[in-house]
């Protein structure tokens, strides 16, 4: 590589100027057209319709949290695909699930992802998983203009928090206001039914293998009354994305280990079709 006029190796000197630990800031100051607030929305019209991913969920359990997610993407009534990812590590302590317009939610995980190891390079050192929270709330205040025409994305943010040596669960609405939940949270258009099977099975402390089998029946449950919900596909495979996050790091549970939570809650639902029943004391 040449050098450049200022000796930095054809750069410009903006690339290694210490300006900022912030990705995001940075290029809001040498490329603002890169990055989604500063984009114009297309005009809408009638008939577009972008794929949307829908149901994801969350939860703190005795060793940190769980984040999962269905499967499918729709347009409309239509299904769109039937294995997207909706569940992605933000960094080694912490993951981030999406629900919304499909195209510019992965676009906006990469650059969260982005931002939290630019910071760790330039500070050396990882941002506090509030300070990640907080990174999280502009990137989505940054799509607020298309979320008004339609094409909103809406995270949850969930991570092990290793200054209080506890797991936290974010969650955020589209103009990227952030509440921190205490125990569980579910975004998507069938949140409504996997929150509320989630509550009725959610107990404080939870080890690992009741809290995915938890997390499955409440996707299921969703599935079970929101079309957009795809549940456990026994003879394709398609099984829900489940993610661990504890003080050892983050870990996505095999496909295999997720197959036999699903096909079990599966087996048990052809006697009981509207699941477990919650204790009524």
């Amino acid at each position: 590589m040449r050098n450049g006029p200022h000796g930095t190796g054809g750069l410009p000197p903006a690339f290694l100027a210490p300006e900022t630990s912030s990705f995001v800031d940075f290029l809001a100051a040498h490329a603002p057209d890169l990055l989604p607030a500063h984009r114009t929305p297309p005009a809408p019209h009638d008939g577009f319709d972008a794929p949307h991913g829908t149901t994801i969920v969350a939860a703190r359990y005795a060793d940190g949290v769980l984040v999962a997610g269905d499967r499918r993407l729709t347009m409309g009534n239509v299904i769109a695909h039937r294995e997207y990812d909706k569940v992605f590590p933000a960094d080694e302590h912490s993951a981030i699930a999406i629900a919304g317009t499909a195209g510019l939610a992965v676009e906006l995980v990469k650059l969260f992802q982005l931002e939290l190891r630019h910071h760790e390079k330039i500070e050396g050192t990882a941002l506090s998983l509030v300070g990640k929270a907080n990174r999280l709330t502009t990137l989505v205040r940054g799509n607020l203009a298309m979320a008004m025409r339609g094409l909103a994305v809406v995270p949850l943010f969930a991570g092990y928090d290793l200054d209080r040596g506890v797991g936290r669960v974010f969650t955020y609405d589209v103009t990227g206001g952030r509440s921190e939940e205490r125990t569980i949270a579910a975004t998507g258009s069938g949140s409504v039914y996997a929150r509320g099977s989630l509550k009725k099975l959610y107990r404080e402390d939870m080890p690992e293998r009741d809290i995915v089998l938890a997390a499955v029946q409440a996707l299921y449950d969703a599935a079970d009354d929101d079309t957009a919900t795809g549940g456990p596909d026994v003879t394709r495979r398609l099984y829900p994305l489940v993610a661990l996050v504890t003080e050892d790091g983050y870990r996505q549970l095999p496909q295999e280990e997720v197959a036999e939570v699903a096909r079990s809650v599966v087996d048990r639902r052809r006697a009981a079709p509207d699941g477990p029943r919650a204790p009524v004391l």
